[in-house]
This record gives structure tokens, sequence and C-alpha cells, in this order.
């Protein structure tokens, strides 16, 4: 058996193109000199939450003051909004020192990030979708994070936020005053405090989790690489041109938006070639299934059938499993169909092709991958369905069984 987890690691790591995947968790060896900050303690993230944070919506969740604050902050939308009137003044005082793009952001790559986004939206819609989203439910302790916390029971909307998320990140003046990142950021990272806060009680969560405080440092760089480093990997993998500057200029996007979220600078890092050498240690050796990751990937895959993607769910699951592999497809019981799989392997290889100029044969099956695509296109920019914004809530309680 040991034998045996030891090439599901390596093949799932293989399989993601991620550097160097590892037997299992390890000391924290990665250099804090690779990061933005150049150097630091070298303290392993994984003991690190969010000191600024988590004592002060604790104290708020604790008085009741939660639902108040959410209403007052749905007004509070683009970066360049003053604070809501409303807020308890510790919080107000907070905001003020947080909500701020750090001194090393620099505009003109957060705005080639931003046109990045833009030219390549029709791989970024289909990866951060079907890779990243499906890859999140096999990752343990997110899965059950988010399984266990109150957004686990209306995944739509739990969808719905994370593509808010995401959107708002993808918007091409993101970081600036008409933008809406900063300010999706900071309540997100509200949010990750008042989870922090609440799951500890939950007596479902703590049967299955194996830390007593979710969400810490090194569980948010998870989930970065299980989107940035990831997306990064594939791009790379398919041949898609992607200049250095590109390059530089989606990672710097990532940087900032690690940096709002609490991420100390020295847990960042400073390149790709960084990145995957983190992500190689905290995200490739702990990636499995979980019943609670079956169910969501189910509820995941269940949405996208709700827009009209003009493909089958056999293809669907062919999808999942070529971008990320047979091996995760097994994990969370993807029938299989071979006849689909099959036309995955060939046309988007071919898709790929044509669309970027390469061959000039456009392929049989373009108009049904393209429209595929810009089915994934519509679920991710009507936030997981919705005809409005939705927006990023304080939880105050966790799911119940059942």
């Amino acid at each position: 058996m040991e034998n045996l987890n030891r090439r599901r690691v390596l093949s799932l790591g293989a399989a993601l193109g991620l550097v160097g995947a590892l037997e299992g968790p390890k000391a924290w060896a990665w250099s804090s000199a690779d990061s933005v900050a150049g150097s630091g303690a070298g303290a392993d993230p994984e003991w690190i939450w969010d000191a600024a944070t988590d004592p002060l919506m604790a104290s708020l969740l604790d008085n009741g003051q939660v639902p108040a604050i959410n209403t007052a902050m749905a007004k509070w939308v683009n970066n360049g909004d003053p604070l809501p009137s409303g807020l308890p003044a510790e919080l107000a005082a907070h905001l003020r020192q947080v909500n701020t793009l750090p001194a090393w952001a620099d505009l003109t790559k957060l705005r080639r990030a931003a046109d990045f986004n833009r030219r390549r939206d029709t791989y970024l819609f289909m990866l951060y979708g079907l890779g990243s989203g499906i890859m999140s439910t096999v990752i343990p302790r997110e899965a059950r994070s988010v399984y266990w916390s109150a957004g686990g029971a209306d995944m739509q909307d739990r969808a719905a936020k994370t593509f808010t998320f995401g959107y708002d990140l993808s918007q091409l003046r993101a970081f600036e005053p008409s933008g809406q990142f900063v300010v999706t950021a900071n309540k997100t990272r509200l949010v990750h405090a008042a989870v922090r806060h609440l799951l500890p009680q939950s007596p479902h969560w703590k049967a299955g989790a194996d830390q007593t405080i979710p969400i810490s440092a090194a569980d948010i760089l998870v989930t970065f690489h299980s989107l940035g480093t990831y997306v990064h990997s594939k791009l790379t993998d398919w041949r898609i041109p992607f200049p250095a500057a590109d390059q530089e200029a989606f990672l710097h996007s990532w940087q900032v938006a690690l940096h709002l979220l609490g991420v100390p600078d020295e847990y960042i890092p400073q390149t790709w070639a960084a990145a995957h050498a983190q992500s190689a240690q905290v995200l490739t050796p702990i990636m499995a299934p979980t019943t609670e990751g079956k169910d969501l990937a189910e509820v995941l895959l269940g949405l996208t059938a709700q827009i009209d993607l003009g493909v089958t769910r056999g293809f669907l699951n062919e999808f999942v499993r070529y971008v990320l592999s047979d091996e995760v497809g097994d994990w969370l019981g993807l029938k299989r169909d071979y006849a689909a799989a099959a036309l995955v392997r060939t046309a988007w290889p071919a898709y790929i092709l044509f669309r970027e100029g390469l061959s000039p044969v456009m392929p049989g099956t373009f108009y049904m991958v393209d429209q595929f695509i810009r089915g994934l296109a519509m679920l991710f920019l009507n936030n997981g369905g919705s005809s409005t914004t939705t927006p990023i809530t304080i939880p105050t309680g966790n799911r119940a069984a059942g």
C-alpha cells in the first residue's frame, strides 16, 4: 500500500505539471529568500493565521455584530468607495489599515495582467472552472472546510461568491479605484477570519479535521497554487504563446492578491520557478479524495449542467479527467465515456492550434468546443448562474448535519 500511495502521488504530480512531487508532507523547507520580501523568519506557514484580523472577527461574531456589518458592507463595492458608515469603530480602523495595495505593487504590471486576462479568457474560464474548481474538491482541508461551513449548505450561492472573487480579480481595472478586487479581497479576508472562529465549533468539521484552526497561511498558498500556478503550468504545457512579460504580470496580480488576503510577504513567491517549487511541497502531496469532496464535485458539475454547454455529461467528465488526470477522475467517481475521451484528446489540441493561428485548418469540432467554452464563460460571468452580483457576506454559523 505504501508503494501504491507513492506511485499515486508521483503520477498525479506529473499529470498536473507540478515540479518535484513529494512522497508526503515534510517540514517547511521553502526559502523565504525566494519570496517577494526576500527574507523572513522561516516559520512554517502551517502555524500562521491572521493575527491582525482573527481576534477582531471573533469578537464581532461573539457580540452579534456581524448581521449589521453585512448590511453596511453591501454598499461597499468599488475600491475607491469610502468605507461604509455603520461599521464598528475597531473594524473601520482595521480596514483603513489593510484596504490598500502593498508598497511593492506595480500598477503597470497589474494593468498588463488585466489585459492578459482579457486576451486569454477562453483558456482561463475553462481552467479555473473545470480545472481549479474541481481540483479544490480533492484538496482535503479545503473540501472539508467548504462543506462544513455555512456556504457548503448552498453550493450554488457558494460557487457564485467564488466566481465573484475570480471575476473581480480578472477585471480590466481590478486594482484601481474604479475596480472592485481590493474590496472583494478584504471582504474575503474577513470571511476567512470568521470561518477560523466558527468551524472549530462544528463537531462535524472536527470529526475529520487534521488541524485545530482552518485556513492557515499554508492553506491559502495551496489554494493559490491550485489556481494561478496550475493555470501557468497548463498554458505552458499546451504551448500557448505566453510571453515573459505576460507571465510576470499574471504572477504579480496573484502576489498582490495573496498580500491582500493577509498572507505574509515572506511566503509569497517572487518568481514562477519559486511558485512551482513551493507548490510541489504544499499542494501535490496532500491531494486525496474525501467524502465531502466527492459530494462537492458532483454539486459543482451539476451547476454546469444548468448551462447549455452543448456537450454531454460524459464529455464533461472526460474534460475534467483531461485537465486534471484520470487519477482525480477515479477519486471523484466520474463515469468513463471512452468515445468522449477520444474526442476531448483530439478536439482540444486542434482547437488550440486553430485559435492560435498555428493551423490553417478549422477542426470539425471547433463549433462544439467553442460553445462549450462560451457556456463556461457565461457561468463565470453570471456569478454561478445569478443575474446579479452575489455579495460576499460574513457567515455567522456553520453547516448543520444532513
